[in-house]
Parts: structure tokens; C-alpha cells; sequence
């Protein structure tokens, strides 16, 4: 099978346009999800919110080099990859993804800004991360793309593949 690799996303033989293999997606998300939710828990309950820094760096890195980039120079899709080499891929489309990832993107830079330059509360911060690990673990656990959610509401071209195909399918009918 032969892939050609984007600017964002990659063309499979199957589709004429921009996808991603949704298993890597949630893997990636749930390797940040682990990583985030920990120094999420250790800022909680030490008030040391270095790992939570050191997440936030990581995760404006990788979200950066998934919009900029693509996903062949982006360490948690790359790592995410390599374990889901041998299932069969779920492909879904790049649009989406990338509003996802864009809103991913201003969530950390904001959350870095707050916690560096304005050095906000810790409530305040503690309740963004919060989100955005909410936003993580619906990814990694449920296939819940709230970006993705919030692209098909609003894009004049709605997406043909969603993760899970909830874009067509509809609870209660059958074909």
C-alpha cells in the first residue's frame, strides 16, 4: 500500500484527499494524556508545577510540529505509529483534525502564558490544563474529537470520515 505523506496529513490509494490513521491519533493522545494528567496531579496536590510545565513545552512542541511540520517530524505520532503498525488503519480526515490540533495549540500557549509571564493563579491554570486533559482522555479513551466535533458544526465542507463513522451513522438505524 502505497501513502503519500502532505503537508498535513497523508493520501492513501483509497482516499483523493488528506487523512490520518485514527489509531495513531488516539495513541498519541493517549501517551499525552498520560504524561499531562500526571504533572496535572502533582501541580494539584504539591503546588510544584514543573512537570505540568514540562508537559506544556512538550505538548506546544508536538502539537506545533503536527500543524507546521507533519506527522512524520511529530514524536508522539511517530511513537504512536510504530504500535499500531500492524492494525489495520482507521482512516479519518485531516481537516478536522487540524482545527483539533490548532485549538490544542492556543490552549497550551495560553496556558503557558498564564503560568510563566502572568503568573496566574494556580486555580486558574490548573482549571485550563483540566480541559485540555478532559479534551485528551475523550480522545484516547472514547474516540471523541471535540475539535473535530466543533469543525463538523461549523465547516461549510463536512467530513467524510470521522473516527468512529459519526458522520453517517445514526443510533437505532440500520442499513
Amino acid at each position: 500500500m502505497s501513502i503519500t505523506h502532505t503537508s498535513f496529513g497523508v493520501i492513501t490509494p483509497e482516499h483523493d484527499h488528506a487523512v490520518f490513521n485514527e489509531r495513531a491519533v488516539r495513541g498519541a493522545a493517549g501517551m499525552l494524556f498520560v504524561f499531562g494528567f500526571s504533572g496535572w496531579l502533582v501541580a494539584l496536590n504539591t503546588g510544584d508545577f514543573s512537570l505540568l510545565r514540562a508537559f506544556g513545552a512538550t505538548f506546544m512542541i508536538d502539537m506545533f510540529l503536527r500543524l507546521f511540520a507533519g506527522q512524520r517530524f511529530t514524536p508522539s505520532l511517530l511513537i504512536a505509529d510504530f504500535f499500531v503498525r500492524k492494525q489495520r488503519p482507521e482512516w479519518v480526515d485531516a481537516k478536522p483534525k487540524q482545527t483539533a490540533w490548532a485549538i490544542g495549540l492556543v490552549m497550551v500557549i495560553i496556558a503557558c502564558f498564564m503560568m510563566g509571564w502572568l503568573g496566574m493563579r494556580d486555580e486558574v491554570v490548573l482549571a485550563l490544563c483540566g480541559v485540555c486533559m478532559t479534551f485528551l482522555f475523550a480522545e484516547a479513551a472514547f474516540g471523541f474529537c471535540a475539535g473535530c466535533w466543533l469543525h463538523t458544526r461549523f465547516a461549510k465542507e463536512k467530513p467524510q470520515l470521522c473516527s468512529g463513522d459519526v458522520c453517517h451513522y445514526e443510533p437505532g438505524k440500520t442499513k
